[in-house]
């Protein structure tokens, strides 16, 4: 997989001048627009974002702390009868995820059965026994879950990561939509696209339905670590969007295993709480003491039933890159079958014949931190200097529990805009993954990052990465569904 030419999503293989046929309006569309004109519309909506203050901070950075993400004009699109596995594999994978949690701070049947193997979990800084035997409403623990996904050709597609605790984006994925229906509306004409809009409606949805057993009307907020959070604007989007109120730390308080929201009019009892606040300083009575961003008393709500915490806390153990060596495993045993997404061949580095495999390969592995996110903590071999590479050997020797190494795919393109004009550029793509009372749902679209740089496989926004919008095309030869009219695709829920 990792030294053939990269698939073309919209040229089909590398070096074709000709559109996949059924992308054939997107070729036109390109070769019609002249290219002053797709940089106007491209910088129209970067305008846009800037205006809004939709900004992601690139650590690292000496000229600016917080800057828009580079927005591409060409959107990348999926078809019809691609986006239906996609799905079948994304509910699939969402309800093994939910059921290993519930397992692994519940009956944990899935150790009993030598599936995993216990220190794993045990010794992992993301398992959190202070959760263990609390079972949050309705048993679902990852409400919202982020699944990264790469493609490598036509029907390959391999899952990257699973993103179970705060996953962001999804504000993005929004407002890109938002600018190319602005800027591009004759695409809409040419392509059938599903909708995205209404995910905001179907996260409340989702929040009301997970709410405390007897509650007739929940009142829902989302908690944010306030603005000088890096995703603060995606917070408060999506509670004014939602039209539910964004609090802090300090507007909340816990009276008697009861959660209550300070307004002007008096207390209001809280019943579902979308926390973007990471388990450490979420309750500084149970997790880090020193918090100045949690609510006090919150976990001992949430144990008492009172509350509902959108992600359940503790679901860090399931986003862990050695967890996720496993999940093929883990997705068996709770459904009895095998993966309709499979995951990118990865040597887990605590294994002694895995890491000698990687200590001769570095040059041409990925090497992953089991816990790092945002292109952090990482070695791309065929990338990286030779003192990188001396420097990870040096790490991999000492704590090689710390990591694991993945082969160096071919991440399929996206004809983006350059400085020269239009290039391919690698790709990844997060969809986001609701799960309610009621089932499973695949939200028709999602983040499409981007690599801006030529050759580059790091596509990250926090390591300057950007983003493209992403279409999923309903069936032109049928009517769409009545889950595709609503904007979403449906799965069966546990």
């Amino acid at each position: 997989m990792g030294k053939r030419a990269a698939f073309d999503e919209i040229m089909g293989q590398a070096g074709s001048l000709t559109p996949r046929a059924e992308l054939a309006a997107l070729g036109r569309w390109i070769d019609e627009t002249p290219d002053g004109e797709l940089r106007r519309r491209q910088q129209s909506a970067e305008a846009t974002f800037r205006q809004l203050g939709i900004t992601f901070a690139v650590y690292g950075d000496s000229d600016a702390s917080e800057r828009i993400i580079p927005f591409d004009i060409v959107p990348r699109i999926f078809l019809a009868d691609e986006w239906a596995r996609l799905s079948e594999g994304l509910v699939q994978r969402v309800e093994a995820i939910n059921a290993f949690l519930d397992d692994i701070y519940g009956a944990r049947k899935i150790l009993d059965a030598g599936v995993l193997p216990p220190d794993l979990i045990f010794g992992n800084p993301q398992f959190r026994p202070e959760i263990a035997g609390i079972r949050p409403p309705h048993g679902i623990w990852a409400h919202i879950c982020g699944i990264d996904l790469v493609r490598t050709g036509p029907d390959e597609f391999f899952v990257l990561e699973d993103n179970a605790r705060t996953p962001s984006g999804v504000s993005y994925m929004l407002e890109n939509r938002e600018a190319m229906l602005r800027l591009c509306p004759e695409l809409f004409r040419e392509f059938r696209v599903a909708a995205v809009d209404s995910y905001p409606d179907r996260l409340l949805e989702t929040m009301k339905s997970v709410a405390p057993n007897g509650v007739a009307a929940p009142v829902c907020v989302v908690l944010t670590p306030g603005h000088y959070n890096s995703a603060y604007y995606e917070h408060s989007f999506l509670a004014d969007s939602m039209g539910v109120e964004l609090v802090e730390a300090a507007d909340l308080l816990v009276d008697d295993d009861v959660v209550w929201m300070r307004t002007i009019a008096g207390r209001v009892k809280v019943d579902v709480i979308y926390r973007r606040i990471d388990d450490d300083y979420l309750d500084p009575l149970v997790f880090n003491p020193s918090s100045m961003l949690g609510v006090p008393g919150l976990i001992s709500a949430y144990a008492a039933g009172n509350v509902a915490l959108i992600n359940a806390p503790g679901n860090g153990i399931a986003d862990d890159k050695a967890i996720y060596s496993y999940m093929p495993e883990i997705v068996k045993f709770y459904s009895g079958a095998e993966p309709k997404l499979p995951n990118v061949e990865t040597w887990r580095c605590r294994e002694p014949q895995a890491l000698k495999y990687v200590l001769d390969n570095l040059k041409d592995v990925v090497v992953k931190l089991v816990d790092g996110s945002g292109g952090y903590g990482m070695l791309v071999g065929p990338t990286a200097t030779k003192q990188e590479i001396e420097d990870f050997r040096a790490a991999l020797i000492a704590e090689p529990h710390r990591y694991i190494a993945q082969p160096t795919l071919a991440l399929s393109t996206v004809p983006t805009l350059s400085d020269t004009g239009l290039s391919p550029r690698h790709v990844d793509f997060r969809p986001f993954v609701l799960t309610g009372s009621k089932g499973v749902q695949v939200v028709p679209g999602g983040l499409t990052r981007v690599a801006l740089k030529e050759g580059s496989l790091v596509v990250n926004s926090s390591q300057g990465g950007g983003t493209k919008d992403s279409f999923v095309l309903m069936d032109g030869g049928n009517a769409p569904g009545q889950a595709q009219r609503q904007g979403l695709i449906q799965g069966q829920g546990q």
